[in-house]
């Protein structure tokens, strides 16, 4: 008597091929007998939870689904759509329509869509362990979902050759991005900043921030240096502070980029373990970020995940050094006198403006104006042995008469400081600056390691750039270099193809890598600059192949998948004992699979 379909769909494995070596068929339900190669080509071009199903199917089809999610991959999507929750569904179906496991998920959105909403949505979408920050900035940077085209979106609006007829514009921001990231081998989760806002007490919790990314690198990883971290403030406490403490705690391996000031939610994976020291006491979250640390239980046969960060300027300085005299900080500003270097007299606010002005007349239409501040400050968490470092703060210049009226505080007497302006023509010039050290990494592209079925094509050892984000001053985009698509264009030249997504912000967060580099070395006490104006910040992905061990002869691997509303972490041969329970349920939940 022939198998029933349930038979077939039961059954562990299909018919073996003749011809020893050759690759497995399978036998199943109306596919007949199917060699493998074509097995994968078709089940590569399932959205994300057919795919999650199939991969439940047996312990052959197991197999397969495995080898098409071995290797790290970024998927993003951009929609413009002034309806927001059609924007939402466009970029989740754009985002879900190809196999991915969702290890994180970042969103960005203009001022029409409602955080909360999004967040949830998107959330239940990609499973209750999914780590996920959503914030809302001042443009966004991205591919379109229904063009494939790359955008850099000001404002959150793109009324020339847009998609959409947005025939009531108000000119109110609008439009989403959603990134979901899948990094076999690291473990990702959000870390907050906690500001303490008793009666007694209002600071900034700095320390257990860092502390809280260390140990969670220690917990997943065995090592308290993360791989990267990308941050995201909001814009109503000093956060430049948090971030140079951070570039001194963390070694010059770990990334370190994000967004100064905007507006955040998000979701962590066990957020209790953050905020339970604190106990009853009042607090609210100034900033959070996302940690990514490599995973102990990695399989010995996956590569090497690792992330650089570049760094394109915007500011050219004008100008005598000066030398901060009196400082008082006022209402989210600062006042202060100084000196010119090198003498003594005492000028107040108009005096030391004077010595710009005439400067600036022929330079640029209306620049903004900041002063950079060398600070040098001893810095320590926790146990950790106390250094001295100098890091240049920038601050906006507010004006002046008796005294200079910059923003922000951080500011002491005695500091040492330039003017800078913004200039086009000078970031243009580091736009191209960044291109050419991307370029000289010498990484291919996530399109360099297919065919054109999409099979895997990789050498060991040599690594490929599967994705990135940007993160870019307001001030920049296409009103200030009076063309398009400036600032992502170092990514988009040198790595065609690869997913992207950024936004347009009001203070990057970047560190540069050694090896990206572009600021004289030559001084013996390195100033160091962690918080930009006017800059363009550049996250590559990037992903080495291990040596060691063949693509497809890998150990077993962890690799989560979405189905259903149960959490199992079970053999292939118990799956498909479950297959039917498993077909019942809706798309939604999450499970590991382990890969054999």
């Amino acid at each position: 008597m022939g198998d029933s379909p349930k038979d077939k769909l039961l059954r562990p494995g299909g018919g073996v091929g003749g011809g020893g070596g050759g690759r497995s068929s399978f036998s199943f339900g109306g596919f007949g007998s199917v060699g493998e190669d074509v097995l994968e080509s078709v089940l590569r071009r399932l959205p994300a939870a057919t795919f999650a199903s199939a991969a439940c199917v047996s312990r052959s089809w197991h197999g397969v689904c495995k080898r098409i999610l071995s290797r790290p991959k970024l998927a993003s999507a951009l929609s413009l759509n002034p309806c927001a929750q059609i924007a939402l569904q466009e970029v989740v179906d754009k985002v879900l329509s190809e196999p991915i496991c969702p290890h994180f998920a970042i969103v960005n959105v203009g001022n029409n869509v409602n955080m909360t909403d999004a967040l949830q949505y998107i959330g239940q979408k990609l499973g209750a362990r999914t780590p996920l920050v959503i914030s809302a900035d001042s443009g966004i940077i991205g591919v379109d979902a229904l063009t494939n085209q790359v955008k850099e979106v000001e404002g959150g609006i793109d009324d020339v050759g847009s998609s959409y007829n947005n025939e009531d514009s108000d000119n109110a921001e609008r439009g989403i991005i959603l990134t979901v990231g899948f990094v076999p081998g690291l473990k990702v989760d959000v870390v907050p900043l906690l500001h303490l806002e008793e009666a007694n007490e209002d600071r900034l919790m700095v320390d257990k921030f860092i502390t809280d990314m260390m140990e969670y690198s220690v917990a997943v990883s065995g090592c308290s240096t993360p791989v990267g971290v990308i941050m995201f403030g909001d814009g109503a406490a000093e956060i430049k502070s948090a971030a140079e403490k951070l570039d001194y705690a963390m070694p010059l391996e770990a990334a370190i980029v994000g967004d100064e000031k905007g507006t955040f939610q998000y979701r962590s994976v066990d957020n209790s373990r953050y905020i339970s020291a604190i106990g009853q006491q009042q607090y609210t979250i100034s900033a959070v970020a996302l940690v990514f640390a490599k995973d102990r239980h990695k399989c010995p046969g996956l590569g090497d995940i690792k992330f650089h960060v570049a760094v394109s300027d915007g500011l050219s300085a004008i100008g005598l050094r000066h030398r901060a005299a009196s400082v008082k900080v006022g209402d989210c500003c600062t006042l202060l006198t100084a000196r010119r270097e090198g003498q003594e007299e005492i000028l107040d606010g108009e005096g030391i403006l004077n010595d710009i002005r005439d400067e600036l007349e022929n330079r640029v239409e209306y620049p903004d104006v900041y002063i950079g501040v060398t600070k040098r400050r001893i810095y320590e968490v926790g146990a950790e042995k106390a250094k001295l470092m100098s890091f240049l703060s920038f601050h906006g210049v507010m004006g002046g008469v008796e005294y200079l009226r910059v923003e922000g505080s951080g500011i002491e007497s005695g500091d040492s400081f330039q003017f800078y302006y913004s200039d086009p023509a000078a970031a243009l010039v580091s736009c191209h600056k960044v291109s050419a050290c991307l370029r000289s990494l010498n990484l291919g592209s996530d399109s360099d390691c297919s065919d054109k079925m999409g099979n895997v094509v990789v050498s060991a050892g040599k690594p490929w750039v599967f994705g990135g984000f940007i993160f870019s001053s307001f001030g920049r985009g296409e009103s200030f270099f009076n063309d398009v698509n400036v600032d992502s264009s170092p990514f988009v030249e040198n790595f065609p193809g690869v997913p992207v997504a950024g936004i347009f912000c009001g203070g990057e967060i970047g560190r540069c890598s050694p090896s990206l580099s572009m600021q004289d070395s030559e001084e013996e006490t390195p100033v160091h600059r962690v918080c930009h104006v006017y800059s363009t910040v550049y996250l590559i992905m990037s992903y080495t192949p291990a040596l060691q061990v063949p693509l497809l002869h890998l150990d077993p691997l962890i690799f989560s998948l979405w189905i259903g509303c149960l959490c199992i972490s079970t053999s292939p041969d118990m799956l498909i004992r479950k297959k039917e329970n498993l077909g019942s349920c809706l798309y939604g939940g999450c499970f590991d699979i382990p890969m054999i």
